[in-house]
Order: C-alpha cells, then sequence, then structure tokens
C-alpha cells in the first residue's frame, strides 16, 4: 500500500481552520503537490474551498438535532462517533484519491480533541490504512491578549498533543491581526509601561514570547494584579508548571495571505511527518537540508513577522 502525507487541522471554533485549508491547499498545488479537502466538520456549510471528499454526505448535525434532539455539542459527538462505526465509508472515498496530500479539515468543538476518544480512534485507523498525518492545532493569535486566556490556550494544546499522539505543529494564526488588540504586554498591567519593560530587554511580551512559550512565571504577576484570579494563584501555578515540565508547547506565527509564514509552517510540517519532497516540487539543496535539520535561528525564523505586522 502506498504511504500517502496529509495535516490533521484542529482547533477551537474560529482560529481559521477552514482558511487555513484552503490556503494551505493553494500554496501546497502551486509547489506541485496534488492535494485534497477532507471536511470532517458536519456543521461547516458555507465551504472556501473544493470539497473532494464531505462527511455531510454521510451525515449532517442538523439531521442528528431534528432527530435525536440533542444540542449542538451532542449532536458533534454523535457525528463523530458514527462516523467512527463507518469508516469503510471514509476509506471508500479516500480510495479514490491514491497519490494526494491529504488536508482534513475537523470540527471545532475542542472537547473531540482533548478528552473524547472517536477522533484519536479515526486517526488510528488512517494510520493503519498508511497515513502518515501530522496534527496542525490553529488557535487565534488574539489569546494573546489576556495572560489568562493563553493559560487556557496552553492547556488546550498540550491537551490535543498528548490525546492525539500525532506528530504536532502549534500555529498561531490571524497574527497580522495580533495587533488590533493592543501593543503586545501593554494591556496585561495597569502600571506603566517602564515596569513592563524592566522584565527583560526586548518589550516585555515579544511575539518570541508567545511562540516559544518562554518564561510562564510572568504571567503569574500579571494575574495578581486581578482580583479575581488572585484566590486562584496556586491553581495558576500549578497550571503554568504542568506546562513547562512537559516542555512541549511551542507557536509558530501565520498569516494565511503571507507565503513566507505559509511555507515555514509546511516545512515544519513535512519535518514533524517525514514527508519526502515529492515530483513537481523544486526546492535547491540548501533550502532541502534547512528544513531538514531546522538551520534557521529563532531570531531570523519570527524577523520578518515582526518587521511585517508588528511595533508599527
Amino acid at each position: 500500500r502506498m504511504v500517502a502525507f496529509g495535516q490533521l487541522v484542529v482547533g477551537p471554533p474560529g482560529s481559521g481552520k477552514s482558511t487555513f485549508c484552503s490556503g494551505m491547499k493553494q500554496f501546497l498545488t502551486s509547489l506541485g503537490r496534488k492535494v485534497i479537502v477532507v471536511n470532517l466538520d458536519p456543521a461547516n456549510e458555507n465551504l472556501p474551498y473544493k470539497c473532494e471528499v464531505d462527511i455531510s454526505e454521510l451525515i449532517t448535525q442538523e439531521d442528528v438535532m431534528e432527530n435525536l434532539k440533542l444540542g449542538p455539542n451532542g449532536s458533534l459527538v454523535y457525528c463523530m462517533e458514527f462516523l467512527e462505526k463507518n469508516l469503510e465509508w471514509l476509506h471508500a472515498q479516500l480510495e479514490k484519491f491514491g497519490g494526494h496530500y491529504v488536508l482534513f479539515d475537523c470540527p471545532g468543538q475542542v472537547e473531540l480533541f482533548t478528552h473524547h476518544n472517536s477522533v484519536r480512534s479515526i486517526v488510528t485507523q488512517l494510520q493503519k490504512w498508511s497515513m502518515k498525518l501530522v496534527a496542525v492545532h490553529l488557535v487565534d493569535s488574539h489569546y494573546c491578549s489576556d495572560p489568562g486566556k493563553f493559560i487556557s490556550v496552553l492547556l488546550t494544546s498540550l491537551s490535543t498533543m498528548v490525546q492525539l499522539e500525532l506528530p504536532h505543529i502549534n500555529v498561531l494564526s490571524k497574527v497580522d491581526l495580533m495587533e488590533q488588540y493592543g501593543k503586545l504586554g501593554k494591556h496585561w498591567t495597569h502600571h506603566i509601561m517602564v515596569q513592563v519593560t524592566l522584565l527583560c530587554t526586548q518589550t516585555a511580551y515579544d511575539l518570541d514570547y508567545y511562540t516559544e512559550v518562554m518564561d510562564l512565571s510572568y504571567l503569574l504577576e500579571h494575574l495578581s494584579d486581578s482580583t479575581f484570579f488572585q484566590k486562584y494563584k496556586k491553581l495558576n501555578e500549578a497550571l503554568i508548571g504542568l506546562v513547562e515540565d512537559y516542555s512541549l508547547v511551542t507557536f509558530l506565527p501565520l498569516c494565511i495571505d503571507d507565503k513566507v509564514t505559509m511555507f515555514e509552517v509546511v516545512k515544519a510540517v513535512d519535518k514533524a511527518g517525514g514527508y519526502v519532497y515529492g515530483q513537481g516540487e523544486s526546492l535547491s539543496q540548501p533550502e532541502m537540508m534547512s528544513c531538514a535539520v531546522g538551520a534557521e535561528f529563532d531570531f531570523f525564523k519570527h524577523a520578518t513577522v515582526k518587521e511585517k505586522y508588528f511595533n508599527k
């Protein structure tokens, strides 16, 4: 059986999964790959891409809600369990596209990827069908605007990594809109900016702080400014300690219209999944070596992004 490669695109609602699949399909097609998109979201009716395989041909959330009287969350769980029981349908659909790179556009219900087992079982079966998948977990960059939200994102990302047991890339999406919510770091404290800049030689919460998930003790200082979070200080310390103990969560910045950030994500996914460049993809030897060994330093990796979208 020929090995197939692909991405399992997951993330909370509104993180840009369908837009990512559309942009990634166009980008990979321009590199010479044959790409298909599989929509696994039974509630996604307005797809921004041509869908080669669509779960709505098997089951829809609307039908489940109407016939079984389930709510939005329960109906999505039922749909995933139904797909798990009918994987021969998915296998028959995928068999039509041998030799294609596959993008799986998944539902946005977080529980499906943090502790429910249906998606994990589906992934296990896909691997048995000789598919090498990489989980691409999208997170809207606006969550960086608040320390409490950012801790939640870190925990969700970590839980998803542990649950899916796949090579995993975390992505901060919509990074071009990040500073519409305020300059990085300024809105995390009511104190003057001088106090914040004492925390490190750069801007206290530069883009690298979020992508590389640096010393999270800084978050506790700003959570302590809130009377609501003060009584949860020990809980927050434990949560931050958990993330740091695993030391697994980092992020890549992404603007879907920016070819540079798209290429960085593609290289990271290919490296994680062991993808060997296919026919029609022309990369120079230095580029291929750089992708293979991760030769870029973090400073150069994010310099272009910061120059384009921050500190203007």
